[in-house]
């Protein structure tokens, strides 16, 4: 039976999406839902299934099972219309080295069927817009990571769809390239596009999605907005580092008298932590008490949830990027 999808105020929709490789089922039953004018993340180890949901969503590749619409046009029945409305960025710049930034934004405007004047035309609102007007007529080659990536988005943005697609836009990138291709993307929104983003740096999810999908094993898990996500697994908590091992029972009783629950020990670390519900004034006690009764303390303070704490919870696991890419697991996803 069709699965009836309607807009609501969403640009993208997918309701049980299979995509099976062989016996492996890349995607098995995903769902999600993107609001218009949003970044959507979809967070997830390597090989959970990310890559494969955007190359379905952008009608790079055919579902076996279920149904999705893009921009409110189905993506098997209407993939030319669904194309005109989309925008896509790999992992990896997809732009010519030889070239200039505004060779390379021309180039992309004549293979769109703008004409040379409209081309030429657009290649330089799309300078401007993203900052490059100053690199506008030197190499790309040349270009940092970083602005390699925003001429590549500047790229991505020829036709202004109402939907881009951003497959982990900064892998490999250094902290202020990544902070600059953040700042383009919340422009973008900000002038009415609508971004899903599939990332393994949760910084990144953090900082940009308004809603965040996690998905594992081609199944989503989880899907809320970061605090909500946050919220899952538990409040504040408040974490004493003892200087001597001796002492940790001692701080355990300390922590346990503005606990939420049972206070827990990591011996190993000499810490003790726990959950609790008035951040400050559980900090004040236990950092008073604690000198009170003499106990050495190297380190005490608040923590509150992360998005690590979040992928731990739903996964199993933590993410570890790798140090060549950047990214975790082995990378079959991308060869699949």
């Amino acid at each position: 039976m069709a699965l009836e999808l309607e807009d609501d105020g969403y640009a993208v929709q997918a309701e049980g999406l299979v995509k099976r490789y062989g016996p492996k089922r890349a995607l098995d039953g995903f769902g999600l839902a993107v609001r218009k004018g949003t970044v959507h993340g979809l967070l997830g180890p390597n090989g959970a299934g990310k890559t494969t949901a955007v190359r379905i969503l952008s009608t790079l590749v055919r579902l076996d099972e279920g149904r999705a619409t893009v921009a409110g046009l189905d993506v098997v029945r209407r993939p030319r219309d669904v194309r005109a409305r989309i925008g896509l960025t790999g992992q990896y710049a997809a732009v010519d080295e030889v070239l200039t930034g505004r060779q390379n934004l021309e180039m992309f405007g004549r293979l769109f069927h703008l004409g040379g004047k409209r081309a030429r035309r657009r290649a330089g609102e799309l300078l401007e817009r993203f900052d490059l007007v100053d690199a506008a007529d030197k190499g790309v080659g040349d270009y940092s990571g970083g602005m390699r990536r925003r001429l590549d988005l500047a790229a991505s943005m020829i036709l202004a769809p109402a939907v881009l697609f951003l497959d982990e836009p900064t892998t490999g990138l250094d902290p202020r390239s990544r902070g600059e291709v953040w700042e383009s993307v919340r422009a973008l929104v900000a002038d009415g596009t609508t971004v899903l983003l599939t990332t393994q740096y949760l910084e990144e999810a953090d900082k940009l999605a308004s809603r965040i999908t996690v998905i594992d094993q081609g199944r989503d898990i989880a899907d809320d907005t970061p605090d909500g996500l946050k919220s899952t697994v538990g409040g504040d908590r408040i974490e004493v580092v003892v200087a001597e091992r001796s002492d940790i029972p001692r701080a355990v009783k300390v922590v346990a008298r503005v606990a939420d629950g049972e206070p827990e020990a990591d011996e190993a670390e000499s810490r003790v932590h726990a959950q609790v519900t008035d951040r400050v004034a559980a900090l004040t006690e236990v950092a008073r008490t604690l000198q009170d009764e003499g106990v050495l303390v190297e380190d005490i303070g608040l923590r509150r949830p992360s998005l690590d704490d979040v992928f731990l919870r739903l996964t199993g696991h933590r993410t570890e990027p790798s140090a060549s890419t950047g990214k975790t697991g082995t990378g079959k996803e991308a060869a699949a």
